[in-house]
């Protein structure tokens, strides 16, 4: 075996090593600890109110954060790639602050806005609007958590893609939805698919923020990751691990979702790109 065989033979079985050791044994420790006292055990904790309600709320921000973010990705890579305008690198700075700011400071910064002694707080209770430790918080710093992730993966593309061929649908006399639902989405297809799976998995699996301006309360505004989180430290270790199933599940759905339409349409993202 010559040096260059050995050497990809060690670099395969370093991947294999480390992905046992940092994705499988850890998700085995998870189903196991699960089914720890049993099925019927692991059934119960699930049907718990709970816990039903922590995977419907997870559900729910998701299902409203997802679209809104789908949307302004589009509408911010949209304006920022085909239009120039002062202020245009400021634009793409504010997109990439979520990335650069912990989860918990975010969530701190909305208490201190809408908090009920934050700087807008006071005039939002003086009309009987409470946002925060509600639901309506959870979506608001979600949306904020999630916010890069499609203008992110649409950007870079319409970029390379330049402008050519909505210039030429527009001259043919297309409007601007004919133009954008006949040339431009069907070039930002598989980049605006991956920016939905990234942003809907950051959103089912969000705690730092969540945490802060939700108030954790059970049953009313306690997330999936929460309650896992609650049943831990209470010492329901057995609940707690049934819950990370869900959540587990949920994660590996979209895992397998992504595989699915990379093996579906193999290539599919690279010749967008190249396009």
């Amino acid at each position: 075996m010559n040096k260059k065989s050995t050497g990809r033979c060690l670099l395969i079985g370093l991947s294999v090593v480390m992905t046992l050791v940092f994705l499988v044994v850890p998700l085995a420790v998870i189903f196991t600890s699960a089914f720890g006292k049993g099925v019927g055990h692991y059934i119960a904790t699930l049907q718990e109110p709970d816990t039903q309600h922590a995977i419907w709320l997870t559900m729910l921000t998701a299902v409203i954060v997802v679209p809104i973010n789908l949307l302004f990705g589009i509408a911010a890579a949209w304006a920022i790639t085909k239009f120039s305008f002062p202020g245009k690198r400021l634009l793409i700075a504010l997109i990439e602050v979520p990335f650069s700011v912990s989860p918990i400071i975010a969530g701190v910064v909305y208490i201190m806005l809408y908090g009920a002694r934050g700087l807008l707080g006071p005039a939002l209770a003086s009309v009987g609007i409470q946002l925060m430790f509600t639901v309506t918080a959870i979506v608001l710093v979600m949306l904020f958590v999630t916010s890069p992730f499609v203008a992110r993966e649409l950007i870079p593309l319409m970029q390379a893609q330049g402008t050519d061929e909505e210039e030429t649908a527009v001259s043919l006399g297309a409007s601007g939805w004919q133009t954008f639902r006949r040339v431009t989405l069907p070039n930002i297809k598989w980049a605006l698919l991956y920016g939905v799976l990234l942003c809907n998995a950051r959103a089912m699996g969000e705690f730092g923020a969540v945490s802060v301006v939700s108030g954790a309360v059970r049953g009313q505004t306690n997330t999936l990751p929460l309650h896992i989180d609650l049943l831990y430290h209470d010492y329901n270790t057995a609940g707690a691990f049934a819950a990370a199933t869900i959540l587990t599940l949920l994660a590996l759905i979209t895992l397998v979702a992504k595989a699915f339409v990379e093996w579906r349409f193999p290539g599919g993202r690279k010749a967008q790109s190249a396009h």
